[in-house]
């Protein structure tokens, strides 16, 4: 697994937030400015998750052992999970959507980054072909004559929302149908993998795999008992992200209940994007047993 080689002594009380994202994905942070705040904030270790990047892991700890912050190799993959029991989004026309946290993998090449370099060429493939279909289908954009190279210029999860951007900004999509509905009916899809996949390949590449945010709704699959249990009948997730700003208490009691019971590894992660919403401060001893497993050691009598 990969680590900064930074010296640590974390503490019970230390602060960790181990779902960020940055400019590499679909936030606002830039690597310098979110690391440089997790420094003034003095936060004790972090991970930065953004959306199918393994490739950049190298670039990120780099940045971090210039500050002499600790980083876990981390990325959120994008995934569906085929099952019958999980509902569908209409209007993103995805079901069954789940995110993977995969922490402690290696630089590439692993199987994990093969995976997460196959959904960004299918999301840019994506993005060509619903231009294409706008244009066909009489949609014009003459002030912006690079459109498409600038789309694809975008990170792989901002694409289908500056498709609908672009439409807006050229009067189209305002009243019925909506800019959304438009490029969904061009052919605009949210490119996934399969989440058996992904935690076989998050295995093979020296990884844990845990569930991001199993209580949010809006396209993904809101997790319950049940459906936790159908899902690790045949797939064998490590772990859950239990903490975290969508949850109710009620859902993290609940998650935090069933990973106690089933030994399975424990996450809390603010999920930032940018200042707007910003990272918060666990204590690492609510992850405990994942930041053992990563080789992160706390001192309780620290």
């Amino acid at each position: 697994m990969t680590r900064t080689t930074v010296s640590l002594n974390l503490s019970a009380d230390s602060t960790v937030d181990l779902h960020l994202h940055t400019t590499f994905s679909d936030g606002i942070w830039t690597p310098e400015q979110l690391l440089d705040y997790l420094v003034q904030e003095n936060f004790g270790l972090a991970a930065i998750t953004d959306h199918d990047r393994v490739d950049t892991v190298s670039a990120l700890q780099q940045h971090s052992l210039d500050r002499h912050l600790p980083l876990i190799a981390g990325v959120e993959m994008t995934t569906l999970w085929k099952d019958e029991m999980s509902g569908k989004d209409e209007m993103s026309g995805l079901d069954n959507m789940t995110d993977l946290l995969c922490y402690g993998f290696g630089p590439p090449p692993n199987i994990l980054n093969d995976l997460a370099q196959d959904l960004l060429r299918c999301q840019r493939e994506n993005t060509r072909k619903v231009f294409e279909n706008l244009k066909q289908k009489g949609y014009k954009f003459p002030t912006e004559p690079d459109a498409l190279n600038v789309l694809l210029e975008q990170p792989s999860p901002l694409q289908p929302h500056a498709l609908v951007a672009l439409l807006k900004r050229h009067g189209f999509g305002t009243g019925q149908p909506s800019a959304g509905r438009i490029v969904l009916e061009a052919g605009c899809a949210f490119a996934t993998n399969d989440l058996a996949a992904v935690v076989e390949a998050a295995h093979q590449s020296g990884a844990v795999c845990l569930i991001a945010h199993p209580g949010h709704k809006d396209g993904f699959v809101t997790y319950d008992v049940q459906m936790l249990e159908k899902l690790r009948q045949s797939i064998p997730i490590d772990g859950l992200e239990v903490y975290h700003p969508k949850h109710t208490p009620v859902q993290t009691a609940l998650y935090l209940e069933y990973a106690s019971k089933h030994h399975l590894l424990i996450s809390a992660g603010s999920d930032s994007h940018g200042p707007e919403k910003p990272p918060l401060k666990y204590k690492a001893e609510l992850c405990q047993e994942l930041l053992d497993r990563l080789g992160y050691q706390l001192d309780t009598k620290y």
